[in-house]
């Protein structure tokens, strides 16, 4: 007997994403439900040879559902993830809301799948599992078999994040200005404060009091909640002109001795890792190459010489894959995986 799964947000790209991943990886999935706000009810949406139509997220039954793969803004999420959790249903969250919940496990299956065991077990859980930031997920798959063997003291990364990150209608405006730019129109700011067209914005999310931006507080605070919380991280966040995945520069400082090459076969054998890594023009990932694949892809690995026991490299992933629908995929695989959850016996 297979899972019935429940898509919130089936209509944005991260839940199309869900739907398209659900049907590659073969699901264990009996029945599939496209759920979003009564404004979308009735929009069509492609699972695999399949064309689901959008029920209303207000009026649905959660009480037969297995799995709901949430993806509707941290709005949504809080007003609804407790009461889909509270009918028995597991809510997967890709919102922001529920990350730094000591009540829910932060979860990237390559990293910390161990924590799953015990929220199962926990009778009074909230059943809700949170998804984390796009940029932080691919960070943590590359980090985490480095940090197993030589303990990471400090983390500065730089990324250079996709406009997909920032939703549709932010890859509508970069469509839309670089448009314009080509035929001299009129360029039009509306989702970012400036142009994004052939041009950089250092600034994703709100200003905090510290100078630093949200995103890159969601970068600190998460990998020391899926990692380590001994792990000192600096972020500068960017948002570029490209339309899917994020890239990364990283540069690692570690508690003992790790040379380019053993850092280089580390992560040639770690999960959700793949090294391309050639010392040549064109030996390195780039987020075009990345956008449509699964894995997090690593380049440029080198040895920092600045400080004692330094290792810098280029990590590129697509975020709205392992960053976001994927990863939360993964998460649900890892619970039928490890025997953790069983389908509810549907009513005759």
């Amino acid at each position: 007997m297979g899972f019935k799964v429940a898509i919130v947000g089936a209509t944005g790209n991260v839940g199309r994403e869900l739907l398209s991943i659900l049907d590659e990886r073969a699901f264990p999935v009996d029945e599939v439900v496209a759920l979003a706000s009564s404004r979308s009810l009735g929009t069509e949406v492609s699972f695999g040879d399949k064309t689901l139509k959008c029920q209303a997220l207000e009026h649905y039954d959660f009480s037969d559902t297995d799995i709901c793969l949430m993806s509707a803004g941290s709005g949504v999420s809080k007003e609804w993830a407790p009461k889909i959790g509270a009918q028995g249903c597991i809510v997967i969250d890709n919102s922001s809301c529920w990350r730094y919940d000591e009540r829910v496990p932060l979860v990237v299956p390559e990293v910390n799948a161990h924590v799953l065991a015990d929220f199962m077990a926990d009778k009074k859980r909230m059943n809700i599992i949170a998804n984390p930031n796009c940029s932080t997920a691919q960070l943590v798959v590359a980090l985490k078999p480095l940090h197993d063997k030589a303990t990471i003291k400090r983390v500065v990364v730089s990324t250079y994040q996709s406009v997909s990150g920032a939703g549709k209608e932010a890859m509508d405006e970069l469509f839309s200005q670089t448009r314009a730019i080509f035929s001299a129109g009129e360029v039009e700011n509306k989702k970012f404060p400036k142009r994004i067209a052939f041009n950089l914005i250092p600034q994703i999310d709100v200003f905090m009091e510290d100078g630093f931006t949200k995103e890159e507080w969601k970068m600190t605070a998460e990998t020391k909640k899926i990692l380590d919380p001994k792990i000192k991280l600096t972020a500068t966040c960017v948002r570029v002109p490209v339309f899917i995945s994020h890239s990364e520069s990283v540069n690692i400082e570690f508690a003992n001795p790790m040379s380019a090459d053993e850092a280089r076969d580390i992560l040639r054998a770690a999960p959700g890792c793949l090294v391309i890594d050639k010392r040549e023009p064109g030996g390195y990932i780039t987020p075009y190459e990345a956008a449509g694949e699964d894995a997090t892809y690593i380049s440029r690995i080198r040895e920092d010489n600045t400080v004692e026991n330094g290792i810098a490299f280029w990590c590129v992933s697509d975020n709205l894959r392992k960053g976001a629908a994927l990863n939360a995929i993964q998460i649900a695989e890892a619970l039928i995986n490890r025997k953790l959850l069983q389908p509810k016996k549907k009513a005759a």
